[in-house]
């Protein structure tokens, strides 16, 4: 009788002790998992990872944050990297860093900056990040390209890289060439930008290389495949109403915008141009403002002196 109430004691003390103190004790468990798991983290990259960096966003190594540079540094890795899913920890010692997670997991915007900087192949089509009180962040991506629609464009890209880039030439020329053959062989798809008619991928390379249609999204797109058989450094830069490209060539930064430069006529012309082909942001801000003000402290090598 005595044992059994002294056992019986003994539970309610340490069912008391772990009620009391369970988040400390969740904390200290937490702690001691994290210190395991985070020598563990890897980070596997695919090959369309791209090994240079920007100024806005750099590759990293270091997956323990210590300010919102940090964050955007690892994201952006993250996503460069191909990857469908990663998981980080904050360190205790960056107090505000669960609070700049949850403000940097809905700000869609500047997700959406930073995915601006990777392969198109590597981009995403929705990204989702949770995390918990104790420190634990969990990335998962969707990609705008699915396995087989980066099969057939890769074909087309090296089908056409055959024929467009001249081997001795200049990369101006070789860009001209495939500006106007992309330009020449699609049509601007009013019916997705207008009706959200999703008849055509024209929003991704595939619709103006294979179906001969697209849109911003789907003319850039495009031609960042070309600078990569080309490996000419470059990204996609986007306002709030559009997408084009910017281009690193002979030690400066250029825009290079294929939508506009393929006009929507009222007759119906196939009409090419080359207004917006690689010019600086003076000459680009000259010619139209509305849909290219974009952030300069987002896109820094391009800014305007």
């Amino acid at each position: 009788m005595k044992k059994s109430v002294f056992i019986l004691g003994i539970t309610i003390v340490l069912v008391g002790f772990l009620f009391f103190y369970q988040d400390e004790l969740q904390k200290l468990y937490y702690s001691v998992l994290r210190r395991f798991t985070e020598n563990e983290i890897v980070l596997e990259k695919n090959e369309y990872f791209r090994d240079y960096d920007f100024q806005f966003v750099q590759n990293t190594d270091d997956f323990e944050p210590n300010s919102k540079q940090d964050l955007y540094n690892i994201f952006y890795t993250v996503i460069n990297s191909g990857m469908d899913n990663f998981t980080f920890y904050c360190p205790d010692s960056y107090s505000s860093c669960l609070d700049e997670v949850e403000v940097l997991a809905n700000d869609q915007d500047m997700l959406s900056h930073i995915n601006n900087y990777v392969h198109p192949f590597n981009g995403f089509n929705h990204i989702e990040t949770q995390y918990d009180s104790l420190g634990k962040v969990n990335i998962h991506i969707e990609k705008s390209y699915s396995e087989s629609e980066i099969d057939d464009v890769e074909r087309e890209v090296e089908r056409l890289s055959s024929e467009l880039i001249v081997a001795g030439d200049t990369d101006i020329n070789n860009i001209r060439r495939i500006h106007d053959y992309i330009i020449d062989h699609s049509v601007y798809d009013s019916n997705r930008s207008d009706y959200n008619d999703t008849t055509y991928r024209s929003d991704i390379a595939y619709g103006p290389l294979l179906q001969g249609y697209g849109i911003c999204g789907g003319y850039t797109d495009a031609m960042e495949l070309f600078l990569e058989e080309l490996d000419i450094e470059s990204y996609k830069i986007s306002s709030e109403q559009h997408v084009w490209n910017a281009i690193y060539l002979d030690g400066e930064w250029y825009h290079l915008d294929l939508t506009w430069d393929d006009p929507v006529t009222s007759t119906g012309e196939n009409l090419i141009e080359h207004n917006f082909f690689l010019i600086d942001t003076p000459t680009l801000l000259e010619l139209e403002q509305t849909e290219h003000n974009f952030n300069q402290d987002i896109y820094p090598e391009l800014k305007e002196v």
